[in-house]
């Protein structure tokens, strides 16, 4: 399939991960699996490790918080790489600043990141998978920070679909086509 861009957006628990896994696994590809969460707690340490655990052995893997397109890079994939996930990313990049945030300066940051990323898939000849979370149908965050890092991540996940070949919207297990 060579150089190819899907995108799958949804809600916490939507499948997005499972069925990013599924169709990497049916592609019959090397994996470059690029996880971008850390660890920050118990509770997200044990998420981590459940999602390792969830993953074929063979499937390599990359941790990167940030740099995330240029550590993809460093790798040089051929096969498949299925991101998991923007949101944690937009999360790692909003970690760098502290209170009181400026809209400006993350949302660069965070455009950095994106173009980073849609520059290392320009540059491989590899299938990509990227999930993130769509936050933008729940209750809109109590906090200026919540809602300055919804709408970053929003903006965000435009411009990954923008560029998507394919953009597919879980919703309770299933797979809607929006894009592709």
């Amino acid at each position: 399939m060579g150089n190819r861009l899907t995108l799958i957006l949804g809600g916490a628990r939507s499948g997005k991960s499972q069925h990013a896994q599924q169709l990497a696994v049916e592609s019959g590809k090397a994996v470059l699996f690029v996880a971008t969460a850390e660890a920050g707690d118990q509770e997200m340490a044990e998420r981590i490790e459940a999602h390792r655990l969830s993953r074929p052995q063979a499937w390599e893997t990359l941790e990167a918080a940030l740099g995330v397109g240029k550590a993809i890079l460093e790798r040089n994939p051929s096969g498949l790489v299925l991101m998991d996930c923007l949101t944690l990313l937009a999360s790692n990049v909003l970690g760098q600043f502290s209170e009181p945030y400026q809209p400006r300066e993350y949302g660069a940051a965070l455009d950095d990141e994106i173009e980073g990323l849609l520059e290392a898939y320009r540059q491989t000849r590899a299938e990509w998978l990227v999930i993130s979370n769509e936050v933008g149908l729940g209750v809109v965050p109590a906090t200026p920070a919540g809602r300055l890092y919804r709408d970053a991540l929003g903006r965000a996940n435009q411009r990954v679909a923008q560029d998507a070949d394919e953009v597919v919207l879980m919703v309770a297990g299933l797979a809607v086509k929006i894009k592709g």
